[in-house]
C-alpha cells in the first residue's frame, strides 16, 4: 500500500480520533469575547502552533517515528511520559490521550504491527498514557511516512480541527475559515522545517494563557467542546 496513503488516512479530518469534540481552549476565548472574528481565530491558531503544537506535539511524533523505526519500544515509553508532563492542563492532557487511543483503536482494527500492539496494551494496563502525537509518530514509523509530509499533515490537521471548532463557535462561514487555513501555510512550512533534526530534549512549550484558558473552560456554564 502507498505509504502517503496511510498518512493521508490517519490525517484526514473525518479520522475518527475525536478532534472534532475539541476547540482546545478556543471556546473559553470565544465567550469571553477575546475571539470574535476571522483575525482572532487566526492569531489563536499562530499561538497555538509555534506555542505548543509544533515545538512539543510535532517534535515527539518525529521522535516517536524514529524510536518505532528500531523498534525501541522503551524509548516510546519515556517519550510519552515526558509529554504527558509537558501538558500541565488536564484538559489538553486528557484531550491528547482520548485522541492518542482512539487512534490506536483504529490502527489495530487495521493490518497491524507487533511493536503497536505492545505499546497499545501497556496503554490499556495503565503503564503509559497514550498520547496522540506519540501514537501518530509511531504509525508513521512504522508505516514509513517521509518525517516532512508527516509533520505538515499533522500541523495541517490540527489547524484544520481548530477553524473546524471556530466554525461552529462564531459565525465566520467556510470562506473565512478556507481564507485562515490558506495564511497558515507558509507558517506551517517553516514550523515543519524548524522540527526536522530536532530530539525529545528540544521539546518545549510556552502557551500560559492557553493553558489557564483551558483550565477555564471546566467552569464555563454552558459548552459546546470538551476542551
Amino acid at each position: 500500500m502507498d505509504n502517503f496513503l496511510s498518512l493521508l488516512q490517519f490525517a484526514d479530518g473525518l479520522f475518527p480520533a475525536g478532534a472534532y469534540a475539541h476547540s482546545f481552549g478556543l471556546e473559553s476565548y470565544v465567550q469571553s469575547g477575546e475571539v470574535s472574528d476571522a483575525a482572532g481565530v487566526e492569531a489563536f491558531l499562530r499561538s497555538y502552533l509555534e506555542g505548543s503544537v509544533a515545538p512539543t506535539d510535532a517534535v515527539a511524533l518525529l521522535c516517536a517515528s524514529r524510536a518505532a523505526k528500531s523498534a525501541d519500544l522503551p524509548s516510546c515509553f519515556v517519550l510519552d511520559e515526558a509529554l504527558d508532563a509537558m501538558k500541565t492542563a488536564t484538559e489538553l492532557r486528557d484531550a491528547s490521550r482520548q485522541m492518542g487511543r482512539q487512534t490506536l483503536r483504529v490502527a489495530n482494527s487495521l493490518p497491524g504491527h507487533a511493536l503497536l500492539a505492545e505499546f497499545s496494551e501497556a496503554v490499556a494496563n495503565g503503564f503509559t498514557p497514550g498520547h496522540h502525537p506519540v501514537i501518530f509518530g509511531m504509525l508513521g514509523g512504522l508505516m514509513d511516512w517521509p518525517a516532512r509530509e508527516m509533520v505538515s499533515a499533522y500541523l495541517y490537521s490540527t489547524s484544520a480541527a481548530l477553524v473546524g471548532a471556530a466554525l461552529r463557535l462564531l459565525p465566520l462561514g467556510q470562506l473565512a475559515g478556507q481564507r485562515i487555513l490558506w495564511n497558515v501555510q507558509p507558517l506551517i512550512a517553516n514550523l515543519t522545517e524548524d522540527t526536522q533534526l530536532k530530539t525529545q530534549a528540544d521539546m518545549w512549550s510556552f502557551a500560559p494563557a492557553l493553558e489557564i484558558a483551558s483550565m477555564r473552560h471546566a467552569l464555563l456554564d454552558a459548552r459546546l467542546f470538551r476542551s
